[in-house]
């Protein structure tokens, strides 16, 4: 299967030697962002900020993938304080509809650049197979 790296200007510039997303087939895997604003390379302040702003990268990048929030599967959301996270659940509820994508929050000792949040994902673009792995509806043949 090959792969394509994913890049727009309207998100931050990867911090590293990693791309802002990879497209392998219909799935693609959204690297961490952080509250950084785009045009200045700054960190905007506070908690609130930073989740709006980490969204809104996360939109950016989904979006020149062929995408959108809407297409989002999985999250894996890092703070440094989970203090924060009902407001951070707040931010993200206005961002999705239901279904909420399946989700995991973690705490940790630090994020680079100071920032107080870092969200990567998951996105599944085009149509969703039906399972058929062994003893699914579809792998049962009909009966005539």
């Amino acid at each position: 299967m090959s792969k394509e790296a994913i890049h727009t200007s309207k998100a931050p510039t990867a911090l590293g030697p990693y791309s802002q997303a990879i497209r392998a087939g219909y799935t693609v895997y959204l690297s961490g962002q952080l509250g950084i604003d785009p045009p200045s390379g700054n960190l905007v302040e506070g908690i609130e900020a930073q989740t709006r702003q980490v969204f809104a990268n996360l939109r950016s990048v989904a979006e020149a993938a062929g995408g959108s929030l809407e297409d989002v599967v999985k999250l894996t959301i890092l703070l440094i304080d989970l203090a924060d996270f009902a407001k951070v659940n707040d931010i993200m509820a206005a961002c999705f509809k239901t279904p909420y994508p399946a989700r995991a929050t973690y705490q940790v000792v630090a994020l680079p650049k100071g920032a107080r949040i870092e969200v990567e994902g998951v996105l599944e673009l085009g149509r969703i197979a039906e399972p058929t792995w062994p003893g699914s509806r579809s792998a049962i043949p009909d009966k005539a």
